[in-house]
């Protein structure tokens, strides 16, 4: 009882954090800018149980599986945005809202179960002619997707969607900038693109990028989002419920799109939720909407919840994993958390 009384006695600090961290923009120094990609040790400590001091394992559809709380070598590890598997499970790829790419490899013990992370390494992102940039309000990556080789970034504060081609070994530039529907105009400033993420290519929106703004809202309070490919491309809006904000979000193979959320208040803290959006509501002009799969508080292992992929396990298992953004608060923490979403 201690314990969990100490957990949520830091709760506002980290809400506070939270705060601070989304308004304040430190400008990057000429110290701080770092030519080609760069290892980064990870020490990683296996977390057994999502919700504090109890051994369940299921919540509603989902089975928590595994986590690890990370901390790296350098001081530019941390502030995750958003990942995607290069390998199910295996090897990833990621952004951080400071300005860099990520890669890594969960390592697993022999039942499956996330026991650490190797072969970590970060690189600074550049512009089109391969200059490093200085400029923190132009490389404010939130969102990600993959397809083969082509990696597709949302960008808040100054809003676009871009793509680059992947390589580890030297991340170049954009090569092109797509069209993402949503009038730039209607983004906020700090609330823009979270989710881009791809439909399945045999599904209705046949592999059709989707995108989803954090908390840019339209005049009934619901939220600015688009299918930017595609046959049915066109804008939509997410009906927002409470006070949670988007922070990730990806298919499941049955077409429908399930959504990372995060709240935080002062009093209350930090909360996480996985909302499953329903396929069929996601259309032009239409507001989608789905049922919370997944609640979480400051009693349970979560922070700030920014990142997630949905995976297939070799064994066929669906499963979640999530990561959060530790604002580069030493108040926060960096977490992987994995799930098993069992299919009603």
């Amino acid at each position: 009882m201690i314990k969990r009384l100490r957990h949520w006695g830091v709760a506002a600090s980290i809400a506070a954090a939270i705060v601070v961290a989304a308004a304040v923009w430190p400008a990057r120094s000429p110290a701080d800018e770092i030519e080609g990609p760069f290892p980064v040790e990870i020490r990683a400590r296996p977390i057994s149980d999502f919700r504090i001091g109890s051994a369940d394992r299921q919540f509603g559809q989902l089975e928590f599986v595994g986590g690890l709380e990370m901390n790296g070598s350098s001081r530019h590890f941390g502030a995750s945005s958003a990942f995607r598997f290069l390998k199910p499970g295996s090897d990833f790829i990621g952004v951080a809202d400071t300005g860099f790419w990520f890669f890594g490899t969960i390592e697993r013990d022999a039942q499956g179960k996330p026991v650490g992370v190797d072969n970590f390494s970060m690189a600074q992102m550049v512009d089109e002619s391969g200059k490093l940039i200085s400029e923190k309000w132009e490389v404010d990556a939130e969102g990600l997707d993959v397809e083969g080789d082509i990696a597709t970034v949302g960008f808040e504060r100054n809003h676009r969607i871009a793509q680059f081609k992947i390589d580890p070994a030297g991340m170049k530039g954009p090569i092109r900038t797509l069209d993402f529907v949503v009038p730039k105009r209607e983004l906020r400033r700090n609330r823009g693109f979270e989710t881009v993420t791809r439909a399945d290519p045999q599904g209705q929106h046949a592999g059709g990028l989707v995108v989803v703004s954090e908390k840019s809202l339209d005049d009934r309070g619901n939220i600015l989002a688009a299918v930017i490919e595609g046959p049915n491309k066109g804008p939509f809006t997410v009906k927002r419920d409470g006070e949670f904000s988007i922070t990730d979000g990806a298919f499941l193979p049955n077409g429908d799109l399930l959504l990372l959320e995060r709240s935080f208040s002062m009093g209350a803290g930090v909360k996480m939720r996985l909302r499953r959006i329903y396929g069929e509501s996601i259309a032009k002009d239409a507001v989608a909407d789905g049922p919370v799969l997944l609640e979480a508080d400051m009693s349970f292992q979560i922070d700030n919840m920014e990142a997630m992929d949905v995976w297939t396990r070799q064994d066929g298992a669906l499963m979640v994993s999530l990561m959060s953004d530790d604002n580069h608060s030493i108040l926060q923490r960096n977490l992987y958390l994995e799930f098993r979403l069992h299919e009603d």
